[in-house]
């Protein structure tokens, strides 16, 4: 198993497991919370059959990486992905964050910059800009929302996990056509197996203020949303993304919901290499 140490808690390393596949222009995709890097996999195939470096890795709490008690927040997570480029070497990459995965884009890049190891950027269903409603961002969701997610993970999280799940896919619209049972059922394989304290924990930061990271990018950015996401609204996140990275090019999928990375995933994947392409 491929491993890269980050850090240690104790007598204990901590590792993100990675996968570093293909050859050409990297590109790192970056998963959403409670899934791992596994979810990618209508993507991977897609990129290694257009000639891409494709790098995965599954976020501490989850997959396959350890379980430490700590770093649940954007300034660590960043730092995560800061040592993955470092260790592999990675330049001339474009980063793709998924949900939760938009917020490490969005550090990244308020953190470290391009420093030539990246060139563009993709946010898709993204936390960003900034998801929680305050006095000066009336747009985002409401704090209870949150707040009764972290409740529902305390109060029995694999039940909550599985009906999150169904929401993630609209399994209620989608079912039977775009998304089968087995899907869910894997993906609650998935979700249920990462750190209980990682699921939990993760949860606040989804309201991080990304707008001052956001403010000096100049290096191309495509943010792609389903305007049928139930998880983060459209409305709240990728509509207000060309306000905060004036240069972003918006592309919008018909009927997707969050999980669109499978259910829509021949548009995601389409708009994903046009953009790598340019």
């Amino acid at each position: 198993m491929s491993l890269i140490n980050v850090g240690i808690e104790n007598s204990i390393h901590i590792n993100l497991h990675y996968e570093d596949l293909g050859e050409g222009k990297p590109v790192v995709l970056i998963h959403g919370w409670p899934l791992s890097g596994a979810s990618w996999e209508k993507q991977i195939a897609a990129l290694l059959a257009t000639g891409h470096r494709v790098i995965t890795y599954d976020r501490r709490g989850f997959g396959r990486s350890t379980q430490p008690s700590t770093g649940y927040e954007y300034d660590t997570l960043a730092e995560d992905l800061h040592k993955i480029l470092i260790r592999l070497d990675v330049y001339d990459a474009t980063l793709v964050g998924f949900s939760m995965g938009g917020g490490e884009v969005a550090r990244y890049l308020g953190k470290y910059g391009s420093e030539q190891r990246v060139t563009k950027v993709v946010f898709i269903d993204s936390v960003t800009p900034f998801l929680l409603k305050t006095a000066d961002n009336p747009e985002g969701v409401d704090g209870e929302i949150f707040e009764g997610i972290k409740q529902g993970l305390v109060a029995d999280r694999p039940a909550f996990l599985a009906d999150f799940l169904k929401n993630f896919y609209n399994f209620d619209v989608l079912g039977g056509t775009k998304v089968s049972e087995q899907l869910i059922q894997y993906s609650w394989n998935v979700a249920v197996a990462a750190s209980p304290k990682a699921t939990l924990d993760c949860v606040t930061p989804w309201g991080t203020d990304f707008r001052h990271d956001l403010a000096g990018v100049e290096i191309p950015v495509l943010v792609i949303h389903g305007d049928a996401d139930r998880i983060v609204p459209i409305e709240a996140s990728a509509l207000r993304m060309q306000s905060a990275v004036k240069h972003a090019v918006l592309v919008v999928i018909e009927g997707a919901p969050h999980g669109l990375i499978w259910t829509h995933a021949e548009q995601v994947n389409s708009a994903l290499l046009k953009f790598l392409a340019e």
